[in-house]
Formats: structure tokens, sequence, C-alpha cells
């Protein structure tokens, strides 16, 4: 560790350089032009997930163009793209907007403190250089912006196995995949059912490197529909527009088109469990027994469903490469998995795909004038900003619809909020929750992931400015008009200004 130690002050920073980050730094320099903007991401590289995930067949779950921004048009074919485009198409947009000039890479930020008699954050950072060296830095800004996801990326979630001591091949999780990992011939069982599982399993059957067959083991089925990998639509509507045009038509399209198939399936949800089990079985094995393997206990949209573009998931259990096992793990052996059933599943590699670890904030643990701020204990007024922490922002986006939809609306309301305060000479904007107001949970998944963190997780109350939705057509609607309301309360710091001011109510 080099102990220099440099001071550098911004008007705002963003935290992580991921789809989340990169969008807010665009819209946030576009918004305010004559402000510092910081993008500091711990990383070597850009891309959040997309970087960090590199297991085979790494892709989207939804089409890019409505995952990735409005204000950059995705022109490639591919609607359902690989982690490879999607990285490509982040390095684009920083290149494109002058991210480049901002951006700061290997900067981690290791503590945040906020000071009133400042009315700033007092960010730790540890910065590296490309040869390792640490170098100790403090950054000084007046809001910040998390843009670092919801799940830890140095651990995944892997559940205790008995017996994995004994297993004479590779355990290997998603999220730590060996570069340049040979699987070729390779008889593989992957542990888990969701949008990863459903990724691998035809991405390891396929070219030259192919594993001689994969098997899922799942302990519960979850909902798995084909989509096309092309959006022939998207593709007319951008012939026929445009570029520009057309990509927005395209976003439009598809956000209509999904909040309308999640309101049909959440409302009648007999219906949506009939219409999944019959398109299912239509790409199916004639006999294959779909109500074990693809019936859920659970209701379409409890938890997220799983997409398999083109079918390329059914087709390799067509072709009898792969199959689906449901069952439940006795232990792992020399050669496999024994399940309670009594079954064995010999194996060459077992793939833990069994989901991630919660995290707000990328594992910073704010304070405020030196108090520890518990993320649990706050409630976020429009899903964004946390009661009781000044001038900090955080991305949370949709379970029930493309979670980076949410972007442009917490920017707009970062951007709200600090124009207010420029316009009015005020340099603290804290979230106040009203007294013995009702909360509830922010997220409405049954996933594991999510069931886990419950105690972790920031709430929400039932009304506006407290509540945010999981669609984005019902979210947007709650950041229509002014957006700063009497709970949000504007100040001067205390050696100019004593008094505390609250907004009037416009809500």
């Amino acid at each position: 560790m080099n102990h220099h130690h440099t001071t550098e002050t911004a008007d705002i920073v963003v935290i992580g350089a991921g789809l989340s980050g990169i969008g807010a730094a665009t819209y946030l320099t576009a918004d305010f032009p004559d402000k510092k903007v910081l993008l500091l991401e711990g990383r070597d590289a850009i891309g959040g997930t997309w970087d960090l995930f590199r297991y085979p067949g790494i892709r989207s779950d939804d089409a890019v163009h409505h995952y990735g921004y409005a204000f950059k048009p995705w022109m490639h074919d591919d609607a359902i793209a690989e982690g490879a485009l999607i990285r490509s198409y982040m390095a684009e947009t920083v290149t494109e907007f002058g991210l480049d000039k901002i951006l700061r890479l290997r900067h981690r930020v290791t503590a945040a403190d906020w000071s009133s008699d400042e009315a700033q954050w007092t960010l730790e950072v540890t910065a590296t250089d490309e040869a390792g060296t640490e170098t100790r830095k403090t950054i000084k800004a007046g809001f910040v912006f998390s843009g670092t996801g919801y799940y830890r990326y140095d651990q995944g979630f892997e559940p205790h196995f008995e017996g994995r001591e004994d297993f004479r091949g590779d355990i290997l999780h998603p999220q730590h995949w060996p570069e340049d990992y040979d699987h070729s011939g390779k008889r593989v069982v992957i542990i888990g059912s969701g949008a990863t599982a459903v990724t691998m399993l035809p991405a390891m059957l396929k070219g030259e490197g192919a594993a001689a067959h994969v098997t899922m083991l799942q302990r519960t089925p979850s909902y798995v529909a084909s989509i096309p990998r092309v959006d022939k639509i998207a593709l007319l509507l951008m012939k026929i527009f445009g570029a520009r045009r057309g990509y927005a038509l395209t976003r439009i399209k598809n956000i209509r088109r999904d909040h309308f198939l999640v309101t049909v399936m959440s409302r009648f949800p007999n219906f949506g469990r009939k219409l999944l089990r019959s398109m299912t079985a239509k790409e199916l094995p004639p006999g294959f027994d779909v109500d074990t393997h693809f019936a859920p206990p659970y209701n379409p949209w409890d938890q997220r469903l799983c997409a398999t573009p083109d079918g390329d998931f059914f087709e390799v259990i067509r072709e009898g490469k792969a199959a689906v096992v449901t069952d439940h793990i006795e232990r792992f052996t020399p050669e496999g998995i024994l399940l309670k059933s009594g079954q064995t599943l010999e194996a060459d590699v077992i793939v833990t795909a069994t989901g991630l670890v919660m995290q707000m904030l990328g594992g910073i643990k704010p304070t405020v004038d030196g108090t520890p701020v518990d993320v649990a204990d706050t409630v976020l007024y429009h899903g964004a900003l946390m009661s009781g922490v000044p001038n900090w922002a955080m991305m949370l986006g949709f379970t029930k619809a493309t979670w980076t939809l949410r972007i442009r609306n917490v920017t707009r309301l970062v951007a709200d909020v600090i124009r207010e305060m420029d316009r009015k000479g005020y340099d603290t904007a804290l979230p106040v929750a009203p007294e013995g107001m009702a909360t509830q949970s922010l997220f409405d998944l049954s996933a594991g992931y999510m069931q886990r963190a419950q105690a972790e997780l920031p709430r929400q109350g039932a009304d506006k400015p407290w509540r945010m939705h999981t669609t984005f057509v019902r979210d947007n609607r709650l950041f229509k008009g002014r957006l700063i309301h009497r709970d949000l309360q504007l100040s001067k710091r205390a050696v100019e200004a004593p008094h505390l001011v609250s907004v009037e109510a416009t809500s």
C-alpha cells in the first residue's frame, strides 16, 4: 500500500460502472454540464455483471432493445444478446458520451461519511494502478449515486453439500468461472433451475468443445418460455422509421407487451399456468413428464420466468443431449451426486448454479455524522432515496420488468432534487418518513436469494412518495409531475443557516 494520500472534490459521484452506473452518469452529465461528475469503478473494467460473469452462454434474459438505454439504439440483429455484445455496447456508450473522461477504474469506495457541517460526503477510496500498487484517496462529494447492483461480486451463494470433498471432479460456481475452462467431452451436472442453469445447459453442448451430456438437477421446477432470439418486428420498425425512431417504437412495443403478459398471468394465475404448460409441452418430446419437471408449485411471476432463445434449452433435451432431474441431494460421492430417491448422477463436472448473495450499496457501510446507517432500517423515497440519509440515491430496478428501465426516472428524481437545492440555495436533501408510517417489503418475488436477504433490504411505504412498483408501467406513473414532496426536507448547512426548511407538499 502506497500511503501517499490525495483529496479530490466533485459535485456528483456515481459509484459503479455497470449498466446502471453508466446510464446514470450519462444522464447526469447531460443534466448538469457545468457540474463535476465522477464515475468510480472498483474493478479493472467496466461492465458490472456483464464483465464479472463469464460462464458458457452468458446472455441477456430480456431483449436489449429495452434492457439497453433509451438514448442509444441497440443495432445488433440479436435481441437476446450474448455478454460480449452487451459489454461492447456499454464500451461504445462510455466513449460516445465522453464518460471515459470522468471514469476512474480500480477505484473502490471503502467508506462513506456524511458531514452535516460540511454538507457533503467524504468517500474513502482505494485506488489501484495497473502495477497493483494501492493508494488511498479521499473524494468529497455533494451528492452520491449508487449504481452498485444488488448482489456480492466476490461471493455467490453455495449451500452446504454433504460429501463435497469426496467428489473427484471439478466443482464450479458460475460467478467464478475459470478462464478458458475446457468441459469438452465431460459429463456435467448443473445444480439449479434458474436463468443461469437454463442458459448454461444448451451453451455447454455447442460446438467442438461440447460436453458429452448435461443434466440440470433441480429441487423445484421453474417456468421456462421460448422467445425469439431475433425480433423481426424491431428490425422492420428500424428499417421503416430509422434507427432512433424505430428503436423508440420497439421499446414501447416491448414494454407494453411485457406489462400485458405479467398483468394477465398475475391476475389469472390458473390461465397462466395452463398457457405456460401447453407451450412447454409442445417443445418437449412426446411422453415427457412435464408436470414433474416444468410445473412449479408457485404461480407465474411469483418468481421470474426463465427465457430460452429460439427454444435452445428444449432443443437439446429433444435431441437427448441433456436431461432434467427433479430430486433432492443426499450427498456428493466420488463419482457424482447421490439423490434422495437413490439414483446416482455420474459427473465429471458439477456446476453449483445455486444463486446470488444480495448486498446493498456494493458493501459500503455509510455513516451520517459518524453514526452507521443500517440500510434495513431505511424506507425508500420513490424507491431511490434512503430515509435519514442525505444526498444519496441508490438504483434499484424492477422484478417484473426489465431492471434497467428505471434508470431514467431515478436520475430524473436526483436531477430535480439537485436543481431544487441549487435554485433555493440549499445543500442538503433529507428524506424523512412520516412517524408511524406502515412499511412493507420492497420486492415481491419468492426467489431464494431475495427471501434470504429480507432482513438486510430497505423497505417501502404504502403510498407515494414512499412507494415503488415492480413493473415499469405502474411505477412510471409515480414519477409523473413534480417529485419534491414535503417529506423531502431541504436545508442549508448549520454554520450558514441553523433553521430547517420543509418544501411544501405537491403530490
